[in-house]
């Protein structure tokens, strides 16, 4: 299991539905990836869990990945969510 910290950037200037790209991230994983913030835990594959949670920029989230290809997962979601990525994979 791999957990890190991100902050919260690419919400700030997203055009389209960014929380829906993040689940379309997760879910090209097999991992199980979970998001954090203000204590509060919602799995990253179900856009109704990560809808809920109200992220916004500059805010830190915790990440984490558990499965085979935590390592991956967790880079494509720190990629998108600092802005330097800005299209699903």
């Amino acid at each position: 299991m791999i957990k890190k910290d991100v902050k919260v950037i690419v919400l700030k200037d997203a055009q389209d539905r960014p929380i829906a790209n993040l689940v379309q991230i997760a879910n090209e994983f097999k991992s199980r990836i979970y998001f954090e913030s203000d204590g509060h835990s919602v799995n990253g594959k179900s856009i109704m869990g990560m809808m809920t949670l109200g992220l916004y920029p500059g805010e830190p989230v915790s990440v984490s990945a558990d499965g085979e290809d935590e390592e991956q997962a967790i880079a494509a979601i720190e990629s998108y969510l600092s802005g330097q990525q800005s299209q699903p994979y």
